[in-house]
């Protein structure tokens, strides 16, 4: 299960946000997790029963009014109250100072107190677009990712298959490396999922007959990626008659894989001597942008032929 530490958490956006740690040290373990984090809320009066477990809460200017007009013993069981609960981290926002009961609480129930001069609304954006990214579900997918005339493309098939030299001669032609062997997936959004290299293999391509080759070095900056928006699988099969027989010709119907409960458009290319892969793995690309504008090929020529019939008849 995804998870982030709070230290990790503050080394991330200390610089961004400029957060200093107050207090609660001894809760830098303190874990969040993508199951359990919600959006956090713009107050904290009337959400004082409803603080989940494991939660970021952020104080502005109005919480901290709330907090300072209340008397010594309502304060206390406002923070009794509020610390019963096993919260992760909590940040005041907008440079107010923390009060000193505020700071006790905070040692006492080992969470880390942060303070930043950033104003409220802008810190949550922050918060919530860095746990979206840093909790988001993933998974590991077997094959070449490539950013392909700025569309991410996964080619997937069976070994020796051909899809590191497929790659190479992408590369070779302009396009860029994101990952190969080994894509971390992840679905940063409801619909949007983002491809990654894992750290040890960032910038390496492994061709048989070749070795390892290292691309950045090879071909320059510009011929890696460090991330791209997965939108297109390419999927190489030998093209066998069995293969061939089971083809739609026509793509009439838009073939789709699932990922992460995300549908991602999947064409499928027949490997054979003679086809030049990069090529078709170019206009595959081409064809799959100029879908999304609303134009289809095979709808045209459809329609074009439906035409030709009907004057024909005339």
């Amino acid at each position: 299960m995804p998870q982030v530490s709070v230290r990790q958490l503050y080394e991330d956006n200390a610089k961004k946000l400029q957060l200093v740690w107050v207090a609660g040290k001894a809760g830098g373990d303190n874990l969040l997790t993508n199951d359990i984090v919600q959006k956090p809320t713009l107050s904290l009066v009337g959400h004082l029963n409803f603080v989940h477990p494991n939660r970021v809460q952020v104080l502005g200017v109005a919480e901290m009014a709330y907090l300072k007009q209340l008397d010594a013993t309502t304060l206390r069981s406002s923070l009794l109250q509020l610390f019963s609960n096993q919260m992760a981290a909590m940040i005041v926002a907008n440079g107010e100072p923390a009060t000193p009961e505020l700071i006790d609480a905070c040692e006492a129930g080992n969470v880390p107190l942060f303070s930043s001069p950033e104003k409220s609304p802008y810190l949550m954006d922050v918060m919530r677009f860095y746990l979206a990214k840093a909790l988001a579900v993933s998974t590991i997918m077997h094959g070449v990712f490539l950013d392909v005339l700025e569309v991410g493309v996964l080619l997937t098939g069976g070994s020796a298959m051909g899809k590191s030299e497929l790659a190479l001669e992408l590369i070779s032609r302009g396009h860029g490396l994101v990952a190969d062997d080994a894509v971390e997936v992840f679905r940063v959004a409801p619909e949007i999922l983002e491809g990654r290299c894992p750290a040890l293999l960032r910038d390496f391509l492994e061709v048989r007959g070749l070795g390892i080759l290292n691309i950045k070095a090879i071909y320059g900056e510009t011929a890696v990626r460090p991330k791209k928006t997965l939108k297109l699988v390419i999927h190489l099969e030998k093209a066998n008659p069995e293969n061939m027989g089971q083809l739609d010709r026509l793509q009439m119907q838009r073939a789709t894989q699932d990922v992460l409960g995300v549908p991602v458009r999947r064409v499928v290319l027949p490997v054979a001597a003679g086809r030049n892969l990069a090529v078709l793995v170019e206009a595959a690309v081409r064809n799959y942008i100029l879908q999304l504008r609303g134009m289809d090929s095979t709808r045209e020529f459809i329609e074009r032929q439906q035409r030709y019939m009907e004057s024909g008849e005339e």
